[in-house]
């Protein structure tokens, strides 16, 4: 399950006409940010516009590619946000070892090599013992 659901729109194709706004570019900005702006309200995050190829027919027999403006837009997945909600609420249980499972630990305690005197141990030796 994945932590997103995505919704796909196609892009405005043209202006949309509102009273103070001149000029091409100026309506067809209003028209996407309307666009972006309904689907906000709904909780969904505006990813990236694609433009994608179309096969379409074409009379009879043909067809032809267009390309396509679509607007990609995402919201956390509910269900799954719960899920894992859920999964953080459950406690975990207790790990069980027993005394036979844990390791040993065992130190020697290794006195430094001294030259003058000559019983003394090197680390090598007290390993190897």
């Amino acid at each position: 399950m994945t932590a997103f659901e995505y919704k796909v729109v196609p892009a405005p194709q043209k202006g949309k006409k509102t009273r103070g706004i001149k000029g091409a570019e100026a309506r067809f900005a209003h028209a996407v940010e309307d666009v972006m702006n309904t689907l906000a309200a709904d909780g969904w995050e505006y990813q990236r516009t694609d433009m994608l190829p179309s096969e379409e027919r074409a009379g009879l027999t043909s067809s032809t590619t267009t390309y396509r403006s679509l607007m990609v837009f995402r919201r956390p997945n509910l269900a799954h946000a719960a899920a894992f909600g859920a999964q953080l609420m459950e406690p975990s249980p207790p790990e069980l070892t027993t005394p036979e499972s844990e390791p040993k630990i065992t130190a020697k305690r290794v006195e430094p090599a001294d030259e003058a005197t000559p019983d003394a141990q090197t680390a090598d030796e007290v390993a190897a013992q």
